[in-house]
Order: structure tokens, then sequence, then C-alpha cells
């Protein structure tokens, strides 16, 4: 692979992972505004088209990033290589579980970075493990997320009366352990198949369009399958089933994380990705793609940036309970072109984002 492959590959990377972050953005806002269905059927369905697909693009994309940081350390790396990898990820992991539950504490209960924090603890065993080992680990690990949701209650800890909004027994043991493993937002079982995806990924030649058209086909293939079956699936059941159960166990959106719905989430992150390494080449030289690559450099700041700064605005706006989706999109897009423009204007000075800065000096 040249030098400059390899530099067009991580930009693309980082186009990527600025769109799965605006992606996460249009969720979260809307959910944080009450915003979900009020609006038009056009909107409505626009910005579902994010939820679940968005935040499995952000954890398969670092997926990608543990496989091409542990490259020297899986192609003939000595053990002190090896560990140096292993100890590196885990202070990642730890920086990243303790930031995501002080986001918790101080009210952003859809965090994601706590969850983040395991993926990339669970990875850093396997950095120097097979890709069978792995694709065979992953497929476990979907079938027995299967079984637990049809075995267990997947309500379990969440508030009667506001679903999916509020979990009771975070913080004890148990309700922790539970939410962090099956029925949280993006619980472990089985959340950790995306990243472990990415890392199969990121040991692919994705410098070469050859590997890259045939992923792209075979995704939007399997895309389309998996959306097909869905539905078909759904339909035929309602003769046994009602249409709770149904969706539950075969619909592809992010609650219940059931079979489909990693497949189908999968196939559209890869496209995302592919179609993200196609643009920031063919446009490589375009102020806008080089802008969004230098946003997608600063996500773990921007992340944490729209919890405080963006649901701090909209605490002085009081603009929380109730809104449009309509302000919840324009809100979303004004907060991201902000985000842009600052990490355009942080580069010029600064290589690593501010919390990027922190993590690294606190992990190497």
């Amino acid at each position: 692979m040249t030098k400059q492959l390899q530099s067009k590959r991580i930009e693309g990377l980082d186009f990527a992972r600025a769109l799965a972050m605006f992606g996460m953005l249009i969720v979260n806002f809307k959910i944080i505004m009450g915003a979900a269905e009020n609006g038009p059927d056009w909107i409505i369905w626009f910005t579902g088209l994010f939820e679940g697909r968005a935040s499995a693009t952000f954890v398969m994309l670092a997926g990608i990033g543990v496989a091409l940081m542990t490259r020297k350390a899986r192609n003939g790396g000595t053990h002190s290589i090896i560990r140096e990898n292993r100890t590196s990820l885990r202070k990642r992991a730890a920086f990243l579980f303790i930031i995501g539950l002080l986001l918790y504490v101080v009210g952003w209960t859809g965090d994601i970075l706590h969850y983040y924090g395991v993926y990339m603890l669970i990875a850093s065993f396997l950095i120097v493990s097979s890709t069978k080992l792995m694709i065979i680990l992953s497929s476990t690990i979907l079938i027995i997320s299967q079984i637990l949701l049809v075995t267990m209650n997947y309500l379990k800890g969440w508030d009667p009366a506001q679903p999916f909004m509020e979990y009771l027994d975070f913080w004890t043991i148990e309700g922790f352990l539970r939410n962090l493993l099956f029925n949280g937002y993006h619980p472990a079982l089985p959340w950790i198949c995306f990243f472990l995806i990415g890392m199969i990924l990121g040991r692919l030649d994705l410098s070469k369009k050859a590997v890259r058209n045939k992923m792209l086909f075979i995704s939007l293939f399997l895309l389309a399958t998996i959306e097909i079956l869905s539905k078909v699936l759904m339909r035929l059941s309602l003769s046994v089933l009602d249409v709770e159960s149904a969706e539950y166990l075969f619909q592809t959106g992010p609650i219940p994380p059931n079979i489909l719905y990693v497949l189908s989430n999968s196939s559209s992150a890869i496209i995302v990705i592919i179609a993200s390494i196609y643009i920031a080449e063919k446009f490589a030289g375009h102020w806008f793609t080089k802008s969004l690559i230098k946003t997608g450099q600063l996500t773990l700041t921007h992340y944490v940036s729209h919890v405080f700064i963006g649901i701090g605005i909209l605490m002085l706006l009081n603009r929380l309970e109730n809104q449009t989706l309509a302000f919840s999109l324009i809100f979303t897009i004004l907060f991201f072109v902000a985000s842009i423009l600052f990490s355009v204007l942080w580069s010029r000075k600064f290589k690593r984002g501010p919390i990027e800065w922190v993590m690294r000096k606190i992990t190497n």
C-alpha cells in the first residue's frame, strides 16, 4: 500500500466519522427535545433513517481504527509490541468508560462512550486473533443475543411510565450489568458485533477498488435482502403473533437489537464507509471534503460538546420538551455547522481535538 493511498483511506474514514456524528446528533437532539413524532411524515421518515444506523457506523469505524492501530502487532509483532498495544487500548477503554459515566451522571442517559469502553476492552484481547475466530465469535454473540431477547424480559429496569427513557436501577450492580450487557441503549450483546466487524474490515486493503467494490455490492445486496425479509416475516407472522411481537422479533430498528437489525445496520454502515472513502478520494481537494475530514478527527470532542453545549443551549432557550421535528432538525444542522467551523479553526493550530489530546496524554 502506498503512503498516498493509505492517507486517502484514513481521510475517508474521518469523512465517514463526521457523517456518523451528524446522524447521531439528529437522533439525540430529537429525543432530547421530545420531537420524535412531532412533524410531517417526510421528516419523521428522514430522521428515522439514522436511528441505530449512525451509532452502528460510529462503532464499526472504531473497530476499523483499532485494527489499523494494531496492524504492526498483528503482522508479526513482538510480544512487547502486542503488550503495548493492549495496554494502550485498555487505558483508552477506561478513559472512555469513565467519561461516559460522567456524562450519565450529569443527565445524559443516552451515552454511548461507556459502552464503547467495554467494546474496546474486549477488543484488546483479540488484536492478534485470526479473522476466522473473530467471525465465529461475532456469529456466536449474535445468536446468544437473539436467544436472550426471547428468553429474558427486555423491559426490565426501564420505567414502565417512560419505556426506554429512564432506567430505574442503573446504579445498582444488577441493573448496571443488565443495562450494559442486555437491554441498554447500546448493550455489548450484540453491539460488540459492530466493533468486531469493523476490526475485520480494518484488516482488508481498502485502498484497492476491487475490494471496496465487492464489499459495496455485497452490502447493498444484503441490506435490500434483509429489509425485504424483515417486512415479509412481520407480515407472515401476524397470523400467529400480534403486531408488537412481530416487530420485536423481525424489525430492523435498534430497539430491540435483534439479528435482522445487526445484519441490516452492518450493511448500511459498510455502505456509508465505502462511499465515504470514494468521496474523500474523488473530491480530495474540495473545501467541504477537507472540512468534514477535520470534523471527523474531532468526533470525541463534538460528542461531549453536544451534551454540554448543545443541551445547555436548549436549556437556556427552554426547548427541551414538546418541540417540533423541524426545529430539532434545524438546530442539529446549525450545531453541526458550528462543529465543522470549530474543527477547521482548531486544526489550524492543533493536531488533535481537546478531548482527543487529553485521552492521548493519559493513555500513551
